[in-house]
């Protein structure tokens, strides 16, 4: 695919882009500590990784005429803007990172390369009652695990169980809509809808607040 910017609405973009070397120039717009963070990044893949992320933030920033503030990672490893305003939330997976922004509220955006592997974890992150409603499927089982990543990455905080807090209703393969919601923490009874969708083979989900 080619790298893809798209406004949401007149509050949220985002953008997904094909993971590659940057030059040093292209770089300019960080803030001095997200320079610092990438300097001390010795992997190459975990550097180019990184860098594409932050210009696919860049990129939905700039659909939305917002400033680039630079942003930081919270004690619950959540990106934050560094003068408050907005909310973001990066991804990537194989060739590919991705960025959602929105001006007022938590977003959550995750991307996942579809392995048969997954069939085999997938006790390990969903409830019984999904386990029955979704196909033996590897397909099925990372649009799970995937709209689940969404949701963890929206709410913002550590400590929240894929199996035992999120919870999703049932959908198919096709569904352009995950419907769930978060049980038994601070935000019980929370319900999201997470837009999904799939990009060769690739899935991508990302949930506004």
């Amino acid at each position: 695919m080619q790298t893809k910017i798209e406004k949401i609405d007149s509050s949220s973009a985002l953008a997904i882009k094909i993971i590659e070397m940057q030059e040093e120039e292209d770089l300019e717009f960080l803030s001095f500590r997200e320079k610092l963070s990438y300097a001390n990044i010795s992997h190459p893949e975990k550097r180019k990784e990184w860098a594409t992320a932050r210009i696919a933030i860049k990129d939905t920033l700039e659909a939305l005429h917002v400033p680039y503030p630079g942003f930081f990672k919270d004690e619950h490893g959540k990106s934050q803007s560094m003068n408050g305003n907005g909310f973001v939330s990066l991804s990537h997976t194989e060739g590919l990172a991705g960025a959602i922004y929105h001006r007022e509220l938590p977003v959550g955006i995750d991307m996942d390369f579809i392995r048969e592997k997954i069939l085999r974890i997938g006790f390990r992150f969903l409830d019984p009652s999904e386990i029955d409603f979704l196909e033996k499927d590897p397909l099925h089982y990372t649009l799970a695990w995937s709209a689940k990543e969404s949701i963890f990455k929206c709410q913002g905080r550590r400590g929240v169980s894929f199996r035992d807090n999120i919870l999703l209703e049932p959908f198919s393969v096709n569904s352009p809509i995950i419907k769930a919601k978060i049980r038994n923490t601070d935000f019980s009874n929370h319900y999201y809808k997470v837009q999904a969708r799939v990009i060769d083979k690739t899935v991508l989900t990302y949930t506004i607040w």
